[in-house]
């Protein structure tokens, strides 16, 4: 074990995934870590992630995860598209559409906490309030009001990221409505829903339920539709419950169903689809991880993207004894190509709920297509691999 960030004191802004991933390595090399997380507990919301290839399994081989989150994968991944009488219209496999592993977020994000706890130090249910740079650190304010400063802040507070309105500017600035939103909630699995996603499309909306094999009486809605940016600050729950309701009446298939789950669901994930471009990740020390750097909303691969992200950071932190003046633009020059390759041409809302009755029948004819499917294996596979990526263990 490399012991040179010792004494090395990094706050950590997001304990969602990258935040806690980065934390493990750093505290693995020696840094005082701390994670500091505006929610009360780690979350319970969010949707399953994937991983796929050498770079993705390898880097959570690495960590020591892999064989933790296998044993709670959800061995689903296809995706079905279905009409309003439930019938099949089309189905991509699973390669495509859920990896080589797939996982619920909230068994990730918990993994990775349980990975770091005992060598990270989580405050959750506070954020930070203001950055002040001093000639020896950077001075945190907390929203509790206590003060400490540390050598480095690591923003990996996803899309929303408070590190980067703080120290980059408003989020104005960065962050591109695509033109959707989305959500989802679990509610009771009276649907018969099982593990593989069933997609249901009018233009422009989008409603899909599922359900875990290991909570076979929980299902999760999730829905995609066409709306204006919302200031997502200022929607309280009931307020995000109304406009997902809006959006959805009178449909059928099992909408009203879904809808009903959402009135008494105690927990709703909601949020834009936007894309997040930040010209430069880092500034002075302050650094941006993830989401907060390269994000898209349910952009397919920003879980693994993120992970990666949160290794090279760390390795190139260790390289450089802590350094940010070498580190940070290293880990830039590194990633900016990486995760630049899927976030181009990511139009997630798109995708799932084109617009337009012609968008939507065209669609459906690509992607039933067995060559296009294949294609986009090949696609997705290519843009996850990263050969050049650095043995940071060996070299420190």
């Amino acid at each position: 074990m490399s012991f040179s960030l010792r004494d090395f004191r990094v706050l950590v802004s997001g304990a969602g995934v990258a935040g806690p991933a980065v934390a493990c390595w750093l505290a693995r090399h020696g840094a005082d870590v701390t994670v500091v997380e505006a929610a009360p507990a780690l979350r319970t919301s969010g949707f399953a992630v994937d991983f796929r290839g050498p770079t993705h399994l390898g880097v959570l081989a690495a960590m020591g995860v892999l064989d933790d989150l296998r044993a709670v994968q959800t061995h689903a991944g296809a995706m079905s598209r279905v009409d309003e009488h439930s019938r099949e219209i089309f189905r991509l496999p699973a390669e495509f559409a859920g990896g080589e592993l797939e996982v619920r977020r909230r068994d990730l994000s918990r993994i990775l906490y349980e990975h770091g706890a005992d060598r990270v130090e989580y405050r959750f249910g506070d954020r930070i309030a203001a950055l002040t740079e001093t000639a020896d650190g950077v001075r945190v304010a907390f929203a509790r009001g206590d003060e400490r400063t540390v050598d480095l802040v690591v923003g990996a507070d996803g899309l929303h990221s408070g590190v980067r309105r703080l120290a980059f500017g408003p989020e104005s600035a960065y962050v591109t409505h695509l033109g959707y939103h989305l959500a989802g909630w679990d509610l009771p699995n009276d649907l018969g829903a099982d593990a593989v996603p069933r997609q249901y499309n009018v233009p422009g909306r989008m409603a899909s339920v599922s359900a875990d094999p290991r909570e076979p009486d929980r299902a999760t809605a999730f829905v995609v539709f066409t709306g204006p940016p919302q200031d997502h600050d200022r929607l309280d729950v009931e307020r995000q419950k109304e406009l997902i309701t809006t959006a959805f009446a009178g449909l059928g298939w099992h909408v009203p169903r879904l809808l009903a789950g959402l009135r008494d669901a105690p927990e709703l994930y909601f949020d834009a689809i936007a894309k997040v471009r930040v010209p430069r990740w880092h500034t002075g020390r302050s650094v941006l991880l993830g989401d907060a750097a390269w994000g898209v909303t349910l952009g397919g691969m920003g879980a693994g993207t993120g992970l990666v992200g949160a290794y090279v950071l760390a390795g190139e932190l260790a390289l450089a004894g802590g350094d940010h003046r070498v580190a940070l633009p290293a880990y830039e020059r590194r990633m900016r190509g990486y995760a630049g390759r899927w976030q181009r041409g990511a139009s997630p809302g798109q995708f799932l709920a084109p617009a337009s009755g012609w968008g939507l029948w065209l669609r459906d004819r690509l992607l039933a297509a067995r060559p296009v499917q294949s294609m986009l294996i090949r696609s997705v596979g290519a843009v996850a691999t990263e050969a050049d990526l650095p043995d940071y263990a060996a070299r420190v």
